[in-house]
Parts: structure tokens; sequence; C-alpha cells
């Protein structure tokens, strides 16, 4: 519900919001320009010497205004019109004509409204209350993705266009807010629903002296009145003596005596006229360039946020499933409740709620987080759910055990719960598990014992839905067809081979496109390939001849680097890995990449602790050799033996030569006295430390066994510091890619 509210008014009023941002940021440098051309002030002159001085160099001068930007003005009547002249504040002094800005002055109309007359007030408004209503769900959305207002500031995740709308709206939240919230006010003024305050009726006095003018320098009430509280002072008609000064100041309105030079009146601020004057001020930073400066830069940054906004609203919903007959919970006898990260999950759930369908059930499919307090009709509830990481609940799941516990079934209510994960995985299916076992806690009754599906295998979930089918009585075929990426294809150009000798055959395969011209003047414009975008650490998928299901290896380059390069250990009956092994320069292969953004090395100058073993050093070696700022790096690598498997020895040794790399620890299984990367670790105990201490950041690649060792000695290691592997994964600094 609340991405809804969110992503709605984004998408209704996305090109109106952003021209009010952007018409925003331009005005907000009206504050600053004007403070620039006021400069330093230096002693100020109180309003009667002022004011006098003023006199003598305009005789004609008929008021005063003192702008939020500290310039003084003075207006006097000429045969041409009203002149405007610039005034020194500490003398007195004429400076020069003073004219507004007629760029400033149609901007500021455009942005108030649209040059529409009170209708485009009305529009103003309407886009400043969606900014608004943007900001406080983004806000709340911001807390929820990132697990809490404690993690508010923690690393984010997700896509690129994700990570980018997220880092970018915590920075700008706080100024957008302030610009949306002041901007309705001031809304809600121009078209009469909120009044200024200044409404109420300031009498002229019936107790003016009468007599003979006093010199102005002389006048009391302006000789108290500091040069800084004034904002207008409009002189007596010239020739009566009845006539007063109206004066205007920070505090209020009165009259001044231009005989006795006594305050007569004097009316002070409404509480109403306050907080107008106040909202303004925020709003527009007149007065306080620094603000308008600040809310400036944040309205920036709104175009940024409405396009990738709508690139990740475009993704999901071209992601999601298209669900047909999906009824809705109250009137459903089935329920399927989703739990997926990457969106696979959804495409078994839609293969049973279509075959449920057609089976004469009223079916509600919907993510795990959606779950109801109650089902009025329903009998029966399948759960399908993946694990992400090391056992936590996917993104669509991630509030379900929470909402569990205001769940209210109805008694004859059976479940039955289908895990989706990969074995090679030591947390397989167990958020699953954990669901499973909290259905039961409810008193539900199962359709059948909790089932896992391996690797997404459509063989074991049409097993499954006969299973299901027998149960409930009912024929159930789910024929599920992987929905794969569009695949590009990709000629192996060159190869290094390694570990014949020790039974481990491993291989650095590097790819381009098909005909890549990759010699001469074709390499220097980079004619014929144009690889798919994607960084190092990012996934390959590919789909090797007579499987439906890619297998996916990390990357050591780049697109920009001109090849896709990989690391492949050939495994025993593996279907990928002997196929890429047995690929000859010239011959294709069918892949996509898939985004990894949560494996990278981040920015900044802080340290970085890499740790991998066997092939797992080819996205950290990519790292390594894109590390041309020279920041601190520092590798632990596990191989078998140096003479047959040292991988990247090359690249690291170049790495070593010119500071991209700051420290190479290689340890080798298969050498007298062998020796395993955790022994590295636990031999250089002080310099992690010492690392750790100083802000570095872990990032470990590799099998899943090495990966659960490595942990278990960084554990040890960073006691004394009071950290371990998980608390600095809490924080974004220890990451990991195991397999």
């Amino acid at each position: 519900m609340l991405r809804r509210i969110h992503s709605l008014p984004g998408l209704l009023a996305g090109l109106l919001v952003m021209f009010m941002a952007l018409s925003g940021a331009f005005l907000s440098l009206q504050p600053a320009i004007a403070q620039w051309q006021v400069g330093t002030a230096g002693t100020q002159l109180d309003v009667a010497a002022l004011s006098d001085a003023v006199v003598h160099g305009l005789p004609d001068v008929s008021r005063i205004v003192k702008q939020a930007s500290g310039a003084v003005i003075a207006y006097a009547d000429g045969a041409a019109g009203q002149l405007a002249t610039r005034i020194d504040p500490s003398s007195g002094a004429a400076l020069g004509p003073y004219e507004t800005s007629p760029v400033f002055a149609f901007m500021t109309e455009m942005h108030r409204s649209l040059l529409l007359g009170q209708g485009g007030h009305v529009v103003a408004g309407l886009a400043a209350l969606s900014m608004l209503v943007l900001s406080i769900s983004g806000g709340l959305l911001l807390v929820n993705r990132l697990g809490g207002w404690s993690r508010v500031f923690g690393a984010a995740k997700g896509t690129f266009q994700q990570r980018l709308h997220v880092d970018i709206g915590r920075i700008v939240l706080v100024a957008l807010l302030l610009s949306a919230f002041t901007g309705a006010y001031m809304s809600l003024v121009s078209i009469g629903l909120l009044s200024t305050g200044q409404d109420s009726f300031i009498p002229f006095p019936t107790t003016a002296d009468g007599g003979a003018p006093a010199p102005i320098s002389g006048l009391a009430a302006l000789q108290a009145l500091p040069l800084a509280q004034l904002r207008e002072l409009v002189f007596p008609a010239p020739g009566d003596p009845t006539d007063v000064f109206a004066i205007t100041t920070n505090a209020g309105q009165g009259f001044v005596d231009q005989a006795s030079g006594a305050m007569l009146g004097f009316v002070p601020n409404s509480f109403g006229q306050t907080v107008y004057e106040a909202f303004y001020t925020l709003h527009t930073g007149q007065g306080i360039a620094w603000l308008g400066l600040v809310l400036g830069l944040a309205a920036l940054a709104v175009p940024v946020m409405s396009v990738s906004g709508a690139l990740i609203w475009w993704s999901r919903r071209h992601n999601q499933p298209r669900l047909k007959h999906n009824v809705a919970g109250g009137a459903a006898d089935t329920i399927i409740l989703v739990g997926s990260e990457g969106n696979s999950t959804w495409g078994f759930a839609t293969v049973l709620h279509d075959a449920l369908t057609l089976a004469g059930h009223r079916v509600h499919t919907a993510p795990m987080n959606s779950l109801a307090r109650h089902y009025g009709k329903a009998r029966r509830m399948f759960v399908l759910t993946a694990t992400y990481g090391d056992g936590a609940a996917p993104q669509s799941a991630s509030r379900f055990l929470s909402r569990l516990e205001r769940f209210k079934p109805r008694p004859d209510l059976a479940f039955a719960v289908l895990g989706f994960g990969d074995r090679s995985f030591a947390h397989f299916c167990q958020f699953a598990d954990e669901v499973g076992a909290a259905l039961l806690a409810t008193g539900m009754d199962q359709i059948q014992s909790s089932c896992t599906i391996d690797r997404q295998s459509s063989q074991s979930f049409a097993q499954w839905g006969v299973e299901t089918g027998t149960r409930l009585g009912t024929v159930l075929h789910l024929v599920h067809t992987p929905r794969l990426p569009r695949t590009t294809r990709l000629e192996l150009i060159d190869r290094d081979d390694y570990g014949v000798e020790v039974q481990a055959p491993t291989s650095v395969l590097r790819f381009a496109m098909p005909g890549a011209k990759r010699t001469g003047l074709g390499k220097l414009l980079g004619l014929g390939s144009r690889l798919p975008r994607f960084e190092v650490g990012d996934l390959v998928g590919i789909v090797p001849p007579g499987s439906p299901i890619p297998r996916y290896y990390s990357l050591a380059s780049a697109s920009r680097d001109g090849m896709l390069e990989i690391c492949v250990r050939k495994q025993t009956g593996g279907l990928c890995s002997e196929f890429l092994h047995a690929l000859t320069p010239g011959e294709n292969i069918d892949a996509f990449v898939k985004s990894n953004p949560d494996f990278r090395p981040g920015r900044g100058r802080s340290p970085l602790i890499m740790i991998g073993a066997g092939t797992g050093i080819a996205p950290l070696a990519g790292f390594i050799r894109h590390n041309r700022h020279h920041r601190p790096v520092h590798l632990y690598w596990g191989g078998r033996d140096p003479r047959s498997d040292f991988l990247y020895a090359v690249d690291m040794a170049q790495c070593l030569g010119d500071a991209r790399l700051a420290r190479f620890e290689p340890a080798f299984s298969r050498t007298v006295g062998g020796r395993y990367v955790q022994q590295s670790l636990r031999d250089d105990v002080d310099a992690i430390r010492d690392l750790v201490a100083h802000g570095a950041r872990i990032m470990v690649c590799g099998g899943r066994d090495m990966a659960g060792g490595v942990r278990t000695a960084l554990d040890d290691i960073l006691a004394p510091l009071g950290e371990s592997a998980q608390s600095l994964k809490s924080t974004g600094r220890y990451l990991e890619d195991v397999y």
C-alpha cells in the first residue's frame, strides 16, 4: 500500500513536479545573487540618519524599502514616473538605479501559477502536495527497505536505479520535505484558503501633532529604530503637516509623528502573519542565501529521482507476472502467497494459479507481505517462497512472519509450503522451513508436508503438482517453462588453462561479440564490440546446450574492457562447465548479464581486504585491475599448487608493481606444509585488526566451505575489537559472493 501511495503521485504528476522543482532551483539563486550584490555591510545608520541622508540626495523620495537581502531601495516620484535608487546603508548615499530582473520576475510567476492565474495557483498547489506525499511516503519506504531507522544510513542494495534512488533520496529528503510543506502552505495562501495574517486594519492616528515638521534626523522613534529592523518607511505627503510617517518593521506596523517624533498606534504582527513570514522565508530562502542554495540543490535531484523512480516502477511492472482471474482475498477459496527476491518464484506461482483456476477454484495470489488478518472463504493456502542469502526472507516476504502473529485462520483452513533454493547453499530453503513451522504453530493443518525445489527444477515442480492434486482431489498439470532474459551470442577469443596436473582443470575464458574487429582502427573505435553493459562482479548467465537452466559465473571484467572474462573450473558431469571447457577460440555461447550490485568495493579510500579461493579470485582480480586510484587493497587467496593453478599470477604481479595491489598473500594446499587461506588470515592477526579498525571493507568470493572457514577465522580475529563477520555485514562492510 505504501509503495502505491508513493508511486501514484510520481507517475501522475511527474512532469509537473519536475518543472516546479527545476523552476524552484532556478529561483533559489535569487537570494544568493541579491546577497552578493549587497556585499558585506559596514556600520549601518539608524533609520532617522539614513532617511535624512536620502532626503538630501533625493528630495522627492516617497518611501524607503529594505529588502530581505539587506539592500536598501529609495523610491522617488519624477516626471517619468517612480524612480528606484539603490542606497548605501552605511551612508545613505545613492549608488545608482535599481532594476528588478525580468527573468526572475517571469520565473517567479511561472513557478507560482504557471502564468495561468488563479487556476495556475491551484495546479502549483497540487504539485507541492504531490511532492509532500512523495517525500513522506519515500521516507517511510526508505526506512522499511533499509531495515529500520537505525540503518537509514546503511549501504543501499539493489539495481543501479534502486541504489541511485535511495542514495539521493536520503540526502535530500529533509530539504524536499521542507520545500514541499512550505510550498503547499504558500499555495493555500495564494488561492485564499489560508490568510497571511496581514488583513487587520490599522487605523490612521487621530492624535498627530499637526505642528511644523521637525528635521528627520531628530525624530526620536526613527532614531531608536536600527536599520536592520526596518522593512518600509513611507514619507508624509509634502506640505501636509497632519500627515505622518507610515513604518513597517520586523515586529509590526505603526506611524511616526513628523513634528514630535512620537510612535503612534503601533500594532504588533499577528500570529498568523508571523507564521506566514516564517514559511515564506523557509520556502524562498529570502534573507538566508545558504538555505536557498541548499533547497535549490535538493530540487535539482527531483528530476533524477523522478526518472530513476519511473524506471524502477517500469522494471517491477514489467517483471511481475500477468495473473488472470485473480479474485479478491475475501472472495477466494484458495490463497497463494509468494516470497521472491528476483521474481523467479512468481513464475511457478503463476502456473499454480492458472492450474487451480482452470480446475474451478477461486484463487487469490499475492506477495507474502500482503497476508491479510483473515480470509473469510479460503479453505487452502499455498506458500511458495525462496530463501535469500544465508537463510533470510526474500524481499516480498520480509514482513510475513510479523504479520502472521495477527493472522486468524478459519478452523478448516489448511496449508502447504513449497520452498525454492539451491542445495549447494548451506541454508537450503531455510526460510521456507521457518514459514512452515510458523504456520503449524497457528494450529492449521497441512495439505502435505513442506517440500523443496532445487535449482528451479521444472520436473520437481510438476511432481509436486501431481502429489498436491491427488490430496486435493484435483488433477494439476504444472508445466513451468523458465522465462530467460534475452541472450547475446558471444565468441570465445582467448583462453588460459590451468590445473590439469592437480586434477582440477580451470580456465580463464574471454569472450567478445562475434566478428568484433579487435585490431587496428576497429579496436581503437570499438567497432563490432558492443557488449551488454556490465561491471566487474556482475554475473553472466550461460545457457548450455540441452538445458533451459542458466549457470551463473562472476565476471572478472567490465564491458568497457571490450571483452567478457570468467574463470571456470571443470566439474565432472557438470553440463555447463564441461561445455565451456570444450570450447575453442571462434566458437560461441549464448549468455545474458545479471547485475550483482551487492558485491562491489564501494567508493572511498578506506582499505579493502579481499579473500578468495580457487576461481573466486576472478572478480577480485577484476576489481584490483580497475583500482586506478591506488586504494589500499590486501588480497588473500588460496589455490592448490603454484606450479599448476596459480590463477592471475601475472596480473597480480603487475598490480603489485604499480600499486593497484598493496599486498598479496597466496596460500597453496598441495605443497609441502600446505595451507589454506584461513591460515593466512590467522597469521596476519595484527594487520587485519588494524585494517578493520581503520574502516576496511572485507570482500569474500569462492566456495561456501571456504567462506564458512573464513567467517570463523575472522570472528576469532576480530573478537577483541568487539566486531565479527556478522556485525560488519550488518553495516555493509562484509560482502560475500559464494557458491
